[in-house]
């Protein structure tokens, strides 16, 4: 089947470890479902797994991607959550020491077909168009979660997100703007910050500019390079919530003295539950939501839409397209 996959890893140069092919579908454990993939989405997970970050070269040849929706063998259209719990884990999965991701243990969703469990699977909400489906997710999941799960924030509070542009960071300002959110944003880039407001953030400023008002909670996925400016931009007893560190993980200033001064709070925040994720969707459905999408291209020019991602040339989410 054709796929696109970690053939090699390279941390300088991870398109040099893609390969965009036929390659033999997986040996899936007894009692997997089959999904015919409709759409699936990249990730900066995806990259990251071709860098050799959280991929051994023991699993390779590794098909990638997380996101994905489709159809099973019985004509059911559903939307893959892509956390994958140990056997016999009861509650939140994504405290499960031995979770782990399609595409990191067992292959992804970027090909023509994926295999998963079951319980993983979701009924794909009417109306709701397969590549907007395939966008949820991880990225959307994510922002979800970091936003009314871990964030603490009420209607008419302001949320602080670092970095604009990228998956995680659309969807919170789309899914904040919905729940009567007060976004704004910081970018390096001016024309991705006017595009944020655009889609629902109340304003826009330059990566590091002072605030005109301290805000209720941030959500950082960028790390080192924005950190301080976070710490900074926070209220006191206000929360940062962290789901990545795409910068780095070691700030030159940990403002340790601000943050227990101020008495703030630092939460972290990993993915999304089922349960979320089927909230998530309920949630776009009703609002009538719909994620920013850079392009959609066929699964066959996944190479292209790797380049982009790598490259940062990217607003919003890619899509390839299977079957």
């Amino acid at each position: 089947m054709l796929a696109a996959y970690a053939a090699r890893l390279n941390p300088s140069d991870p398109l040099a470890a893609l390969e965009v092919g036929d390659i033999d579908p997986p040996k899936a454990p007894d009692g997997w479902v089959r999904v015919s993939v409709r759409a699936a989405a990249l990730n900066h997970h995806d990259v990251w797994s071709l860098r050799g970050v959280g991929l051994p070269e023991d699993r390779l040849p590794m098909i990638l991607g997380c996101d994905a929706t489709g159809i099973t063998d019985d004509g059911h259209a559903v939307v893959v959550h892509s956390v994958i719990a140990s056997p016999g884990w009861v509650g939140d999965e994504t405290f499960d020491p031995k979770r782990s991701l399609l595409s990191e243990r067992y292959p992804g969703t970027l090909a023509e077909q994926v295999w998963v469990p079951a319980a993983n699977l979701l009924a794909l909400p009417e109306g709701m168009p397969v590549d907007h489906a395939a966008c949820m997710p991880t990225s959307w999941l994510t922002a979800y979660r970091m936003l009314f799960v871990q964030a603490g924030v009420r209607p008419g509070d302001t949320v602080l997100v670092q970095g604009a542009g990228g998956g995680v960071a659309t969807a919170a300002v789309q899914l904040g703007a919905a729940a009567g959110l007060r976004m704004w944003v910081t970018s390096r880039d001016e024309a991705r910050g006017e595009r944020a407001v655009e889609l629902g953030a109340d304003a826009a400023y330059g990566s590091g500019e002072r605030l005109p008002a301290r805000v209720d909670a941030v959500l950082e996925t960028v790390g080192a390079a924005t950190w301080s400016h976070s710490i900074k931009s926070l209220r006191p007893g206000g929360t940062v919530v962290i789901a990545g560190a795409t910068s780095g993980d070691a700030p030159d200033h940990a403002e340790l003295t601000r943050i227990f001064f101020q008495q703030m709070r630092i939460q972290g925040s990993t993915m999304g539950t089922r349960r979320e994720l089927e909230q998530l969707l309920a949630f776009v459905r009703s609002r009538q939501i719909e994620p920013v999408i850079d392009s959609v291209r066929p699964l066959d020019q996944a190479r292209d839409a790797f380049a982009a991602m790598i490259d940062g040339d990217v607003f919003g989410k890619l899509v390839l397209t299977a079957g």
